[in-house]
């Protein structure tokens, strides 16, 4: 279940409480009258079974009190109720496939902004799965693609591109865009530097038998992609998060993007190409599966709020 808090005017508070009693899987109701100082009004709480938070959020928007007041959503991991449990039987659906949109669409804006921790997480990602390749190591490169940040952003076009939601799709390219630019030229540069301090050589990318998937472009490298960005997405909306570890590991943008730097700088022409093919494929598979699970979800719920994103 999910905990519901909203601020509400005073003048509005009973149409809240009315939207709440009216709608299965909703329990501890409470009322807390005039406590609110900032917007002033009253605070309305309840626990919410997940399936229903959808519709309820919908309609407490069209009281508008996401703009006069405030509604914020909290997850519940231990509920000892047997009312909570009667309001989870009585919910229609079932809470795993139940799609929050509000809370997919926060979630992926927040997590493609273009910040300094990103850039920083994807450079050093890149770094990492550079070295990996150089020393053959395919736990440093698993190691780089667990760091990588990139989904968030893959994640964020998908659902720009599902609710026509330009700001969020754009947000999601342009962290995409800059983030892996910069990462490759750091990791660039990083590779003039070893080469300079005879920690590396050409000769050194001869025989990388543990490692050759990174630039090893096939029909298994699309089929990867458009599996891991299912099942990416899948996580994002069943709240499931433990399984995005799965998916970092297995779609090979960080290690291809990183590879390509390298070999350019190493005068490996064919070996960055292909990475660069890798690092395409994996992004437009990603983005494409992830499209189409959302595709399939919204065709059973609401289109999504049309909130524009936050820039704080």
């Amino acid at each position: 279940m999910l905990h519901l808090r909203v601020v509400s005017p005073a003048d509005v508070t009973d149409q809240v409480c009315a939207a709440l009693r009216d709608r299965p899987g909703v329990a501890h109701l409470a009322v807390l009258r005039g406590v609110a100082v900032q917007p002033e009004g009253d605070m309305v709480e309840a626990d919410v079974a997940r399936e229903c938070v959808d519709d309820l959020l919908a309609d407490l928007s069209a009281l508008g009190v996401d703009h006069t007041g405030g509604i914020t959503l909290e997850p519940l991991d231990t509920v000892l109720s047997d009312a909570a449990d009667a309001a989870e039987e009585a919910a229609p659906g079932d809470g795993q496939d139940a799609v929050v949109w509000d809370e997919l669409v926060t979630r992926t804006g927040e997590d493609s902004r273009l910040s300094g921790a990103f850039l920083a997480f994807l450079t050093i990602a890149c770094l990492l799965a550079a070295i990996g390749a150089v020393t053959n190591s395919p736990v440093t490169v698993i190691g780089a693609m667990v760091l990588g940040p990139e989904f968030g952003p893959l994640a964020a076009v998908s659902v720009g591109i599902v609710l026509r939601r330009r700001d969020l799709a754009r947000r999601g390219a342009v962290a995409l865009g800059i983030g892996f630019l910069a990462a490759m030229v750091v990791t660039g540069l990083a590779t003039l530097l070893f080469d300079g301090l005879g920690l590396m050589n050409s000769a050194d990318l001869d025989s990388l038998d543990q490692v050759d998937f990174i630039y090893e472009v096939g029909w298994f490298s699309l089929i990867v992609a458009l599996l891991a960005g299912a099942a990416g997405m899948l996580s994002l909306t069943s709240a499931r998060s433990s399984a995005l570890v799965g998916v970092f590991i297995s779609i090979a943008t960080v290690p291809a993007a990183a590879f390509a730097s390298v070999a350019a700088v190493e005068g490996r022409w064919t070996e960055a190409g292909l990475s660069v093919a890798q690092l395409l494929i994996n992004i437009v598979g990603v983005v494409v599966a992830a499209s189409a699970v959302l595709y399939g979800a919204r065709r059973k719920g609401r289109p999504g709020p049309d909130r524009p994103l936050s820039e704080g």
